[in-house]
């Protein structure tokens, strides 16, 4: 049975909802689903998306127009059901909804298509029958504990391959347990020892190869004297490898042809102030002196005489573009110079220590003779440096030769002699590292070998191998005996099959059309197609009226019409005797007052009253129909074979904005269902709501309709006289017109949009509803103190908090 709705999110209007968080009691507890489950809700408020879950759990499939759909269902045996594993319940399930409706008789919605046809068992076929009870009884009962027949043969056999495959899982598992504790003990494993054996990863499988290994005929064991050779040559010590770092490139060659260009560059010495030419620490001053004047000041911070025009633009052409470019780019390779200066040592680093000693002496020479062309290499850098500088101080200067030697070759082929050295040195360690590895392997292999004697290895899978065998047997026996089970079940399936008749399945829904709603005019007929000589003929259900295909169908005639034909399909040949979980959403829909008590009858009387379900969910948004549903008793079988009532929970669906959630049924809806007490619930929560929340604010929403129909059903009892409701209103209000007026303008306006169609695309903020609320309240309590004390104790409400 289904306990609970965990959770569902992303489904129509549930959003968010959690089981734990709203289906609380009065305590505070948390309640689940019982056998017989009536829920209430108004129109829109989920009850059809909750219908559409369970029956995703019947048909394997929910609508692929939801975007994330979740949910989760718990059934009553601990099983969660979601939208990845809606088959795996092992329940049988029975859903009416409109998807129902929909799938089954597309006649409803298309009058030139069908309705699908079902089977229920035929008549007359004794034969049939005999052979059936015949296979039935050989296959006996599979009554837990009480099994017989073949099923009985199958439990014992099921016994026997159980202990074969548990003293084969037993003697494996011993097994294992020593390979385990070989391969990965923490105090003897090879795992853990990997400096003699040479493996830290060392698991059951790698022990399993190296066993094979090991008992191979060609296998020798190792000599005294061969473990003592291993066991020295794995106490070297094996170096890193040296990584083979890329050759470094060095710049000189660039900078001195950089440099070459700078120095020999020409400056235009025409508009030139001459003075300047002939004295370079002259220029020098007077360049740094513009830089500090230029656009700033207008006399000289120097010796404070007026700077002309005619000396800034003498001095513009002398400070010219070009001038300009020549120091930026001497700079440039000034900074490049710089740099290289200061990261050679970094790019020309040995160390000493990742090599072996034979090898620190040739190391020592490669690093002396780097030092000394280094500095070499610094000091040209530096000279190149000093040339540049002198240009950049003298432009004008053309005597300026470059004659600065270039080393960077020396240099690059100390560092391939390196290079080669650390090839060297790395082959040394890979010969070093197998011969260890080789070593290693030989001392595992040899441990292997004597745990191997010790365990009784090879015994131990001969006698394993004769248990897996024996297991397969009994295995084996259990499939075939299961084989022939199946394949009795199918020929009873195939047996039942020949004695279907859906005719009756037609024979059956006009039986609850025309004995229990009285519809004799109306009625479902089984129609068979032609088909090709030899095979079996299909057939289609079609509606009928006086005889003739029906057409244009009430919205009422079809609501019944696909009622009874649910309730007949609970007699197929695939629901029958598998007691369903029935779930049925409001079949109430567009029924009058005496259809709707048939309705709820034909329930009562053919589900709720029979042992031929397990858990029944009625929903519903009709109070009438509630007010019925309260009577409704079921009845099972006992253990001890006696008559039961079934136990009935009351929940309620209620939407608060665009989400809903599931809730106990409020006491006074459970027990006093009649319209007339919940609109005056309503009208009274309105005198108490506050309408900035949304709660507050759905109420707001809901008061006009509301309170339009309680103050009818109130005013015709209370004046049954002629008077119009405008007349009653005044009566009921007395001398104060204001409330009456007030009323009268609720009733004509706001609860309808005809006439004001702009009112519909407005949010419904009336402070009026409030007022109304409390006087409609107020004036009953004046009327009659002890009708408003029952109306609040009605709605739960005690009349200490009734003051309004």
């Amino acid at each position: 049975m289904i306990k609970r709705l965990n959770s569902i999110k992303n489904l129509a209007i549930f959003q968010n909802f959690e089981w734990d968080q709203s289906v609380k009691d009065a305590m505070g507890a948390v309640k689940n689903f019982s056998e017989i489950n009536i829920l209430y809700g108004r129109n829109y408020s989920g009850k059809t998306t909750l219908s559409r879950i369970v029956r995703a759990m019947e048909t394997g499939a929910l609508s692929n127009k939801y975007i994330d759909p979740q949910f989760q269902v718990q059934l009553t045996d601990g099983k969660l059901i979601t939208p990845s594993n809606l088959m795996t319940h092992g329940q049988s399930i029975r859903v009416f909804n409109e998807d129902f409706v929909r799938e089954n008789l597309q006649f409803i919605s298309n009058p030139e298509e069908c309705i699908k046809p079902f089977a229920i068992l035929g008549d007359n076929n004794n034969k049939i029958e005999l052979e059936i009870q015949t296979l039935e009884s050989e296959l006996g009962k599979n009554d837990l504990g009480n099994e017989s027949g073949l099923y009985k043969s199958k439990v014992l056999k099921e016994k026997e391959y159980q202990k074969a495959k548990t003293d084969h899982g037993n003697r494996s598992d011993q097994l294992k347990s020593q390979l385990n504790t070989k391969a990965t003990g923490r105090q003897a494993g090879i795992k853990y020892q990997s400096a003699r054996f040479g493996d830290q990863n060392y698991t059951v499988a790698k022990l399993e190869n190296d066993l094979q290994t090991a008992l191979k005929g060609d296998f020798q064991q190792q000599s005294a004297d061969q473990i003592k050779q291993y066991e020295k040559v794995i106490e070297e010590k094996a170096l890193s490898p040296i990584p083979l770092i890329a050759t470094p490139k060095l710049l000189f060659e660039q900078f001195i042809q950089d440099a070459k260009n700078l120095l020999t560059k020409n400056i235009n010495e025409s508009n030139k102030i001459e003075e300047l030419i002939k004295d370079a620490m002259l220029n020098k001053w007077v360049k740094e002196g513009r830089e500090h004047h230029h656009d700033k000041r207008t006399t000289c911070a120097f010796c404070g005489n007026q700077i002309s025009k005619s000396r800034w633009v003498a001095l513009e052409q002398h400070f010219d573009e070009a001038s300009r470019e020549l120091d930026l780019a001497i700079e440039t390779l000034l900074g490049k110079i710089e740099l290289e200066t200061s990261s050679i040592d970094g790019k020309l680093l040995i160390k000493n220590g990742s090599f072996y000693s034979k090898f620190h002496e040739r190391v020592e020479l490669i690093n002396q003779s780097l030092a000394v062309l280094v500095k070499s290499y610094k000091e040209h850098l530096d000279n190149l440096t000093d040339l540049l500088k002198k240009k950049k101080d003298d432009k004008f200067r053309k005597d300026i030769v470059v004659d600065v030697e270039d080393n960077s070759t020396e240099i690059l082929q100390l560092w391939l002699q390196y290079a080669e050295l650390a090839t060297e040195s790395n082959s040394y360690s890979a010969q070093l590292g197998s011969d260890q590895e080789k070593a290693k392997k030989h001392l595992r292999l040899d441990e292997v070998y004597r745990f191997a004697q010790i365990i009784g290895y090879k015994e131990y899978l001969a006698e394993i191998a004769n248990l897996k065998n024996a297991e397969e047997r009994e295995r084996q026996a259990v499939s075939d005996i299961l084989a022939i089970i199946q394949l009795k079940l199918n020929k009873i399936a195939a047996k039942k099959r020949e004695l279907n008749d859906e005719e009756k399945g037609a024979i059956k829904v006009n039986e609850y059309l025309n004995n229990h709603f009285g519809h004799q005019f109306l009625s479902l007929r089984a129609i068979k197609d032609s088909s090709e000589a030899g095979s079996i003929p299909a057939i289609r259900f079609e509606v009928t009226r006086e005889g003739k295909k029906a057409y244009h169908l009430s919205e009422g005639e079809c609501s019944l019409l696909a009622f009874c034909y649910f309730l007949a399909k609970l007699e197929d040949i695939d629901t029958k005797g598998s007691k369903p979980i029935i779930w049925i959403d409001d079949p109430i829909s567009s029924l009058d007052g005496n259809h709707v008590f048939f309705i709820y009858s034909l329930i009562s009387a053919r589900i709720a009253q029979t042992d031929s379900y397990s858990q029944l969910f009625i929903s519903t948004h009709n109070l009438d129909f509630l007010k019925y549903l309260k009577r409704l008793k079921g009845w099972t079988i006992s253990s001890i074979g006696k008559p039961q009532e079934r136990q009935k929970e009351y929940f309620t669906i209620n939407r608060n904005g665009n989400s809903s959630s599931i809730g106990i049924m409020p006491k006074h809806l459970k027990d006093y269902v009649t319209e007339f007490n919940f609109l005056f619930h309503h009208i009274y929560k309105c005198s108490r709501a506050d309408s900035s929340t949304d709660d507050g604010a759905l109420v707001d929403y809901q008061f006009a309709n509301n309170a339009r129909k309680f103050m009818e059903i109130y005013l015709h009892y209370k004046y049954p006289d002629y008077r119009d409701e405008s007349e009653k209103l005044i009566a009921f209000f007395g001398a104060d017109k204001v409330p009456a007026i007030l009323m009268d303008r609720i009733n004509n306006e706001y609860s309808h949009l005809c006439g004001g169609f702009e009112r519909g695309a407005m949010p419904v903020v009336v402070p009026e509803m409030k007022t109304v609320a409390c006087q409609i309240l107020e004036r009953i309590k004046e009327l009659d103190r002890e009708q408003y004390k029952a109306l609040l104790n009605s709605v739960g409400e005690s009349s200490e908090e009734g003051s309004v």
